[in-house]
């Protein structure tokens, strides 16, 4: 099993992850405090977050992402749904919390 590094960006942080990783869970493993908001997440929109780098690392957004993408504000061509997304292990990613994350 392939391991790659995730860098958490505004912090800068990073964490090295395995392959199968879901990204909601690795980002929880360097921002504990993400767990209150997984828990409190209806629509998935405090998990939405813009992958910067690495982007091919990730699994393909699948159908419930798309709908829940569809219901949130300021999405772009980044965005993703970090509780939807695993990671497959194939190269580095950077991404960029946003909303309520950002704050961490």
């Amino acid at each position: 099993m392939s391991t790659v590094t995730l860098k958490i960006m505004p912090s800068g942080k990073t964490v090295e992850i395995s392959e199968g990783t879901n990204l909601l869970e690795a980002l929880i493993q360097v921002e504990p405090g993400l767990v209150k908001m997984q828990k409190s997440d209806k629509d998935g929109g405090a998990s939405h977050i813009f992958v910067q780098e690495g982007r091919k690392g990730l699994s393909k957004t699948s159908r419930e992402e798309n709908e829940a993408l569809d219901a949130l504000v300021g999405v772009g061509s980044k965005s993703r749904i970090a509780k939807h997304v695993t990671v497959l292990g194939t190269e580095n990613v950077t991404v960029e919390l946003l909303g309520e994350f950002s704050g961490l």
